[in-house]
């Protein structure tokens, strides 16, 4: 593995942990904020595993991700969505079709 890779590899690493580390923010807020949110950066594994050869599943990448199973996740940290944060996201999702 040349240094950049390495080096992007870490990176990752440290945005996956820090996110572990963050639970409060939540996805809704992620997704309001930069269009992005925890289960994108697991789609996302799942969607280069398969292009490098490796097959994850996406509860796999998911529990990568989150740092357990998702459904502990969500019994632990995940917030119901207020009406507001709802508004913003399907207002954004408009804007882009």
């Amino acid at each position: 593995m040349d240094k950049k890779t390495e080096i992007e590899a870490a990176t990752f690493r440290r945005i996956v942990r820090h996110l572990q580390d963050n639970p409060e923010v939540q996805n809704i807020d992620l997704m309001n904020l930069a269009n992005f949110c925890r289960n994108c950066i697991s789609k996302w594994y799942v969607s280069e595993s398969t292009t490098h050869g490796e097959e994850i599943s996406y509860d796999q990448a998911r529990e990568l991700v989150y740092g357990m199973p998702y459904d502990e996740y969500k019994n632990k940290h995940q917030k119901e969505a207020t009406k507001e944060q709802l508004e913003k996201f399907n207002a954004s999702q408009k804007n882009k079709g």
